[in-house]
């Protein structure tokens, strides 16, 4: 979504390049919300702040511009006010119809946190919580981590957050 933030901006960015330098060598992509995400079962799209691909890109069929895709292994949402409500809501129902989709990650941009939702072999979603600039959040399904210090490097949170990267209090 245009508009955002500039912590929204800079965490993305972050969250990009950590990826990136993390899933070198592996068969992985990492991707902007440049590109769109098809739900399969309803004709609907999602815009995702970060996703990552592994193997074979696979483009919507009826896409002749190749600009949406269909299997997603990870997708990351940057929660904003104004969208943390369909992020965790009605953007993640429609998001576990995807079946390459293994996990779903939430980021903060008013603090060091982190929600991961990692889809199990029976279809249930495993929850893991990061909370702090010095914890280490883990990727499970690329089997990466994730310094929260690296992720919210460069970011200044409001003066009334008890827990900022420049003044770790973890």
């Amino acid at each position: 979504m245009a508009g955002g933030s500039e912590n929204h901006s800079l965490i993305t960015t972050n969250v990009i390049g950590e990826l990136r330098n993390r899933i070198k060598g592996m068969p992985c992509r990492v991707y902007d919300s440049n590109l769109r995400v098809r739900i399969a079962r309803k004709v609907r799209y999602c815009y995702p702040d970060v996703f990552v691909i592994c193997n074979q890109t696979q483009f919507d069929e009826d896409d002749r511009s190749r600009t949406t895709i269909t299997n997603p292994r990870v997708v990351i949402e940057v929660l904003s006010p104004s969208t943390e409500y369909a992020d965790r809501g009605e953007k993640f129902s429609r998001y576990i119809q995807i079946e390459s989709l293994e996990e779903y990650i939430l980021v903060s941009q008013h603090k060091p946190r982190m929600e991961t939702f990692l889809r199990q072999g029976d279809g249930t979603w495993s929850f893991a919580y990061f909370d702090g600039s010095a914890i280490i959040a883990r990727v499970r399904s690329l089997g990466v981590d994730l310094p929260l210090a690296d992720i919210y490097a460069g970011v200044t949170f409001p003066p009334d957050n008890e827990d900022s990267v420049e003044n770790p209090t973890v």
